[in-house]
């Protein structure tokens, strides 16, 4: 609560100071009319991580408690589905990117306020929580394993791995609720849909500016690669190998692992099935981290608020970025790469 009310950072420049909370700076690109970057960023930064927690909180106190409910695995469902877009922790690296672009201007002073030091503590338990919960056994204190003859067909639910009978296929999951498919509905067709739409909007993510900076009525555009090059060049490697890989190494690389797995599965290809799917996980994974770019504007542009000498706002490339990591994040969750597996032929993989 307190992170999100309370001053984030303040930087001091020629006796004026600038001043932001996460909120504020949502509702100032809102205002500025870049609705894309300051609703996606107010869902995954304000919204859903107090949803997840909250959703979390009441089903862990109710297996503690030994109370179990019907509700309590659809709940815990939605929980595990909001984990991957409940982005605290991505935000919390776009603010040191956002922190360290700033400390290193001889002139300018960055305090992190009461608010910040609260957001820094909730996004580390954020992800200390992601790396502990251990979702098996949440889902088998809420109703434990069923036994099945084994030499029949079954199905298991993708959600809490529950097994069940293939009979009962198209009906809701006992255990979290979610319905029980064999194979995800119109998985290719949705995935490379969405696919070709990410691909489509990485040329404007990477080559339209990201932030538009304006010092003493000069006009000042910064792609992606304009700040990899400037930190680069103002000896922050770290930061400008770290913006590299998450800004355009791991979305290229996202579209690109995910079409070979479609393509694969087009092909009826039974080649380097483990590789692939251990590559599809990774990318699973690493594309939220995506997200730091954009959300490092939502960090500067209040701090740069002064009225005649300087102020800053997104881009079009910005809103290109935001809707291109969104599509390969919901790329990611329609795809089913159990698919690869069907395809395969008896043999070595």
């Amino acid at each position: 609560m307190p992170s999100n009310g309370l001053r984030f950072l303040r930087v001091d420049v020629f006796g004026m100071k600038g001043e932001n909370v996460i909120g504020g700076g949502v509702l100032m690109l809102w205002n500025h009319g870049w609705v894309i970057v300051a609703g996606f960023t107010a869902i995954y930064v304000l919204i859903l991580p107090f949803f997840r927690f909250g959703l979390l909180t009441v089903v862990l106190g109710a297996v503690q408690l030994s109370h179990r409910p019907p509700w309590l695995g659809p709940v815990f469902r939605w929980a595990v589905w909001l984990d991957a877009w409940a982005m605290s922790d991505v935000f919390l690296l776009a603010s040191f990117v956002g922190y360290y672009r700033l400390v290193n201007i001889p002139e300018i002073t960055v305090t992190i306020g009461l608010g910040g030091a609260c957001f820094m503590a909730a996004a580390f338990l954020t992800m200390l929580s992601r790396a502990t919960l251990d979702k098996r056994t949440v889902w088998r204190a809420i109703m434990p394993e069923t036994q099945f003859d084994l030499s029949k067909e079954t199905i298991s639910c993708t959600t809490c791995d529950l097994v069940q009978a293939s009979e009962r296929e198209g009906e809701p999951c006992p255990r979290c609720g979610a319905t029980l498919r064999v194979r995800k509905r119109d998985a290719l067709p949705r995935t490379a849909a969405l696919l070709v739409a990410a691909f489509v909007l990485f040329f404007p993510s990477n080559f339209y500016p990201m932030e538009i900076s304006t010092q003493l009525g000069s006009s000042v555009d910064y792609t992606i690669f304009t700040g990899v090059r400037q930190l680069y060049e103002n000896g922050l490697y770290p930061l400008a190998v770290l913006i590299f890989c998450t800004s355009i190494l791991i979305p290229l690389v996202k579209i690109l692992a995910i079409g070979w797995c479609v393509l694969s599965v087009w092909r009826n290809s039974n080649r380097h099935l483990l590789v692939k799917t251990k590559i599809f996980r990774v990318v699973a994974e690493l594309g939220r981290w995506s997200k730091t770019d954009p959300f490092t504007i939502v960090v500067f542009v209040p701090l740069m608020a002064f009225d005649g000498f300087g102020s800053a706002t997104a881009g079009w490339g910005a809103a290109a970025f935001m809707l291109m990591t969104s599509l390969t994040m919901a790329a990611s969750s329609t795809f089913d790469p159990r698919l690869m597996w069907d395809v395969a032929a008896p043999g070595p993989r």
